[in-house]
């Protein structure tokens, strides 16, 4: 089960919206501009948890309330002295979303700033709406990243373009992000539900034994020499899945 309305004391600062084989997780705090605290944080944890076991979900698909995904970290909660579980806690959280056994897309309209980036690079890929703006600012507040920000995003856009993102502190648009491998394509923001809900169903039309499988694979083999890859992929193949034989007469019976 999912938490629910009514699961927690507090206000719903992560919201589930399942849909037909899977599921948005709204960030809510509008009002906000969806600014994260520990608060949000630990009822993201909750939701991811909840997820990890939910098979009859495929896909999950990460959004903001309202303006924006959302403008990063609560400044306000930093400087109030944030109860944090623990020092790795945040980071944590978002290897948990990392490591979910389905694809997860980060869906970016409007702000993406430093904390709101580091959970955005922890989904599998992001799609951007094209009046998304995205940045790093730990450096413009004498932060230092701990998320993970120091880690994902240079594997993701590579080091040289990381350190100039984290050293101007500079804000880049939707087409820029799409240009350095940020993020993998762009849609117009009045067509941006629409393109969400067909990515996903593409998605969901494939085998999610083979997604879960692969999300491992690559997981285990990222930064690996080649060698060491390919000796992993055959060592540590975990085969065939149980729907193969149905998928392929299925293709098969199109055929006749």
């Amino acid at each position: 089960m999912s938490p629910r309305r009514g699961e927690f004391e507090m206000q719903e600062l992560v919201r589930r919206e399942d849909r037909d084989g899977w599921s948005v997780l709204w960030l809510n705090r509008p009002e906000k501009l969806n600014a994260l605290t520990v608060d949000l944080f630990r009822q993201l944890r909750g939701h991811v948890e909840a997820l990890a076991s939910d098979d009859a979900i495929r896909c999950v698909v990460l959004r903001g309330a309202g303006k924006c995904f959302s403008a990063g970290h609560d400044l306000a909660d930093i400087a109030d002295g944030e109860d944090v579980p623990s020092r790795g806690w945040h980071s944590e959280t978002l290897r948990l979303l990392e490591k979910l056994p389905k694809p997860v897309i980060a869906a970016v309209h409007g702000h993406c700033y430093t904390g709101a980036l580091e959970v955005a690079l922890a989904a599998d890929f992001i799609v951007a709406a094209d009046n998304a703006r995205f940045g790093d600012t730990h450096a413009k507040w004498a932060l230092t990243p701990i998320w993970g920000m120091s880690q994902r995003l240079p594997r993701r856009v590579g080091v040289a373009t990381a350190k100039r993102l984290m050293f101007t502190a500079d804000m880049i648009d939707a087409a820029e992000a799409a240009r350095i491998g940020l993020a993998e394509l762009v849609v117009p923001i009045a067509g941006f539900d629409e393109a969400i809900a067909a990515l996903v169903q593409r998605i969901i039309a494939n085998s999610p034994f083979s997604h879960a499988a692969n999300k491992r694979l690559l997981d285990a083999t990222d930064g690996r020499p080649l060698d060491a890859g390919l000796q992993w992929e055959v060592m540590e193949w975990e085969g065939v899945g149980p729907d193969m034989a149905e998928r392929i007469a299925a293709f098969a019976a199109k055929g006749r």
